[in-house]
């Protein structure tokens, strides 16, 4: 057919007329468009052995295919249906395809056996099946709002090696402490100077998060409270090189940094010392896990009416509720049976985990809406990065250890 195309062209070129086509046949023009039948139910018709030869002879317009003799009604209609397809088919959609049209050759007569070219011209019969073929649709997102399997799984291996270690030396949780923290510095400080040319005093947060951290295990509340002021003194001193332009911004954002991290941190290495340490640090954990999960599970299944939509527009007062729900019974349990405190103790215990998490769910929220991130990291896959594990574990630790104090004092 390419060859008889070429021929045709040349003839053109030499007459400067074009050949005549067969009847029914679409002018030179009108290449790629099925020609209209004249009356009713005679598209695709058979055409008869002489009109075949001539439309071969002189060049038959690509878009019109070539029907063998003695081709049955079944295939005409299939056919007739191929060409009405193709015209309703957008033109820049046939004008694609007629660029990767192919011939297919060897179509047998279904009664004669007399061997037939179909061209699918112009993406008739490739327009003809992407037009009997229904768009894929678009895959739904997840309720989920995350990669639950790999959520999952890092929640399971945080969790056992926390385990580990108040199982075995219960002050190994304070070394899991002190790496989460000085992480979720790194992570913290490094969105703030790629986003908004913030700049932390690295170096005097990170090892005074550690002192923080450290001096908690022997001195109390007195050491980690001694070594926070102590590291905003150094931070002070340490931006003055910069000069003036950006003192004040940077200043406060190194204060920021070492009160939200390592010092909200302290007051959980405070919870290990305690001869009953482990129940304390579990009872802590419990009641936070216990609130997320509670409000997350609710949120997904109900969640219908927002309950900050400019801050955080997935969480809803019915994963609220559920968090309500997890950490009263989280609390109850744990307090009574972990530390011999009685269940009003832990109910009051629960419902103010359950107010200090979401407050520092809302609170990172907040912060990451105002730098204009998704998350701050992304170590942990399905959770984004340590910042983000930690937000609703910081407030709730010095929430447990005032009321831990109290309930049950050491």
């Amino acid at each position: 057919m390419a060859k008889v195309s070429e021929e045709r062209e040349d003839r053109v070129d030499a007459t400067g007329a074009h050949p005549a086509a067969a009847p029914g046949t679409p002018e030179p023009g009108d290449a790629g468009t099925p020609a209209t039948p004249e009356f009713p139910g005679t598209a695709g018709a058979p055409a008869s052995a002489g009109e075949a030869s001539a439309t071969s002879e002189n060049g038959r317009a690509a878009g019109t295919p070539v029907v063998p003799e003695a081709s049955g009604a079944g295939e005409a209609a299939r056919l007739s249906a191929a060409g009405t397809a193709a015209a309703e088919t957008p033109a820049g959609s046939r004008a694609d395809a007629a660029g990767d049209a192919s011939t297919t050759a060897g179509a047998g007569a279904a009664a004669g056996g007399v061997a037939a070219e179909t061209p699918s011209a112009n993406g008739v019969a490739a327009g003809a099946t992407a037009a009997a073929e229904p768009a894929p649709e678009a895959k739904k997102a997840s309720k989920a709002g995350r990669n639950l399997p790999a959520a999952i799984g890092v929640a399971l291996l945080l969790g056992a090696a926390i385990i580990v270690s108040l199982l075995t030396v219960r002050y190994l949780f304070i070394g899991i402490i002190a790496v989460a923290i000085a992480v979720g510095t790194f992570e913290f400080a490094g969105v703030l100077r790629r986003v908004a040319d913030i700049r932390v005093a690295m170096i005097p947060v990170l090892v005074g998060g550690q002192a923080m951290i450290w001096l908690a295990w022997p001195f109390g509340r007195e050491g980690a409270l001694t070594a926070f002021v102590l590291t905003v003194l150094a931070c002070l001193l340490w931006r003055l090189p910069g000069g003036a332009k950006g003192y004040l911004r940077d200043i406060s954002a190194s204060t920021f940094a070492a009160a939200y991290l390592p010092l909200f941190g302290a007051f959980a290495a405070m919870l290990v010392p305690p001869s009953d340490g482990v129940g304390r640090v579990l009872t802590f954990l419990i009641g936070v896990v216990a609130s997320d999960t509670g409000g997350y599970i609710a949120g997904v299944l109900g969640g219908k009416h927002p309950m900050a939509p400019t801050i955080s527009p997935k969480k809803t007062w019915e994963g609220f509720a559920g968090s309500v729900i997890g950490g009263v019974v989280a609390g109850a349990l744990t307090l009574s049976l972990l530390l011999d405190g009685h269940v009003w103790q832990g109910v009051i215990f629960g419902v103010a985990i359950v107010l200090t998490a979401t407050l520092g769910d809302l609170v990172e929220s907040l912060i990451k809406r105002d730098l204009g991130v998704k998350d701050m990291g992304t170590l942990l896959p399905g959770h984004g990065g340590i910042m983000d594990r930690l937000d609703s574990l910081l407030p709730s630790a010095v929430v447990s250890w005032l009321l831990l104090s109290a309930f049950v004092p050491v």
